[in-house]
């Protein structure tokens, strides 16, 4: 069995044994490319991103969690569901299930893809390639969503899970592109920002992406699981000269919430976990913090503004999965919260971490450098709630700790004092000040202009 058929056959294997005691039942899946990882893996550790597993560290995550800023990474995000859509009525499909226009798509390039359900929550988002006039692959954390409403039926549309066929690779930073270009033997100064081509690694093809998940200059190679172990082995050798760094499971989610990204599953759940098109991976374990839910799970839900992902000018006439909840939300006049950083007090944290070697109660811990699962904790005003924080983040970049923040119209203006309750309903709570900041916490450098460096 070759690589390309093994791998398929254990991601099978996996999905189907979802829910059966691991090890003895259920396999473990690594990525296509874990060989290549292995011997830098020198702790031995393993975090379980979906169905994969992914090495925790390599050379320590406070480091790992600096690349990105100071050189460049090299991360894995096979684990992500990927599906391939072919056919006539595909771009129609995609323009429906979708909130954004597609009207002007044109082939290689990429969008973010929110879908919502029809109450306007988010159900599921991700990043949609055009790869050719009627062929798109839907790249997310889950397509479980984008399958059951394709499978719905009236649609002209084959879709293929194609997840443990392809891996991803994110290269980003500063040096990325200097990687790259000397990687593939070509310059990829002409692939804009959210646009993607073809390219070659030592007679490999791969799909080059321009993508901005770090917050800075980065890139994405996809391709056949097949040839992942020489892949990455490549773009570690290619990129000594430029400071490259591997990146862990543990250090990854530290650039998103520097970069002011919600994550499906982390910072918010999609409205899918209550249809039959839940996403597998979110089928575990329940949220932790201090937020307490009043309406109940509809309240760890979000609507696309409350994200970040509105509309400019009104919502536009045309036909989506969601419109008319969005447009009934407008004609409210209801302002809706709004997406702000929040940077936590440094004192206050350190009283938390350093609680186990002091006295009185201990409250609970904060998991360095995130916690692993979705966390929501209340905002407070003089005592009032006022938002929602998730995604508390220890950012070596910046030297402090900083989180998400769903928050009222009127609180969200910068320089904003505010209380975040910390610690689960029945622990030792605290509360610990922080200061409402703009997003993102750095600055962008997604749309770095390329024929200046």
């Amino acid at each position: 069995m070759n690589r390309l058929a093994q791998q398929r056959s254990t991601y099978e294997a996996a999905l189907r044994l979802n829910e059966a005691p691991f090890i003895t039942e259920r396999p473990a899946l690594f990525s296509p490319a874990a060989a290549a990882q292995d011997a830098a893996n020198t702790r031995g550790t393993f975090g379980r991103f979906a169905q994969i597993l992914l090495p925790e560290e390599y050379t320590g995550w406070g480091e790992e969690s600096t690349a990105h800023v100071e050189s460049c990474y090299i991360g894995d995000w096979t684990s992500l569901h990927k599906v391939r859509l072919i056919g006539p009525k595909a771009l129609d499909f995609l323009g429906w299930l979708g909130m954004r226009d597609l009207s002007r798509f044109e082939t290689g390039q990429i969008k973010h893809h929110v879908q919502l359900d029809e109450n306007g929550w988010v159900a599921s988002e991700g990043v949609l390639c055009r790869v050719g006039g009627q062929e798109f692959v839907y790249t997310a954390g889950s397509c479980d969503w984008l399958l059951w409403q394709l499978g719905q039926g009236g649609w002209d549309v084959a879709a293929t899970d194609i997840s443990p066929d392809q891996f991803i690779f994110g290269i980003q930073g500063p040096a990325s592109l200097f990687t790259l270009e000397k990687l593939t033997g070509e310059s990829l100064r002409d692939i804009g920002f959210c646009r993607s081509r073809m390219s070659q690694v030592g007679g490999i093809p791969v799909r080059v992406l321009r993508t901005g998940i770090s917050g800075e200059l980065g890139y994405e190679l996809h391709g056949s699981t097949e040839h992942a172990n020489e892949i990455w082995s490549a773009v570690v050798a290619t990129g000594q000269g430029f400071g490259i760094r591997q990146l862990g499971f543990r250090a990854q989610p530290v650039q998103h919430i520097e970069a002011g990204i919600a994550t499906n599953g982390l910072d918010y759940l999609p409205a899918s976990i209550l249809t039959p098109g839940a996403p597998r991976q979110f089928r575990r374990g329940t949220p932790g913090g201090s937020f307490v839910p009043v309406n109940g799970v509809t309240d760890y839900f979000r609507k696309p503004g409350e994200l970040g992902w509105g509309f400019r000018h009104g919502v536009p006439d045309r036909d989506f999965l969601g419109r008319d909840a969005l447009a009934a939300d407008a004609a409210k006049g209801a302002p809706a919260r709004e997406l702000v950083g929040l940077l936590w007090n440094s004192q206050d944290v350190a009283g938390v971490l350093t609680s186990l070697v002091g006295d009185g109660e201990v409250p609970e811990q904060m998991e360095i450098p995130r916690r692993r699962g979705p966390s929501f904790d209340q905002v407070l005003i003089s005592g009032h709630p006022v938002g929602v924080s998730t995604g508390r983040t220890l950012s070596p970049n910046l030297r402090a700790t900083i989180s998400l923040c769903v928050i009222d119209p009127a609180s969200a203006t910068p320089g904003t004092e505010v209380l975040v309750l910390w610690g689960r309903p029945g622990t030792p709570q605290r509360e610990i000040r922080a200061t409402v900041t703009a997003l993102p916490f750095k600055p962008d450098n997604r749309r770095t202009d390329v024929n200046k460096l």
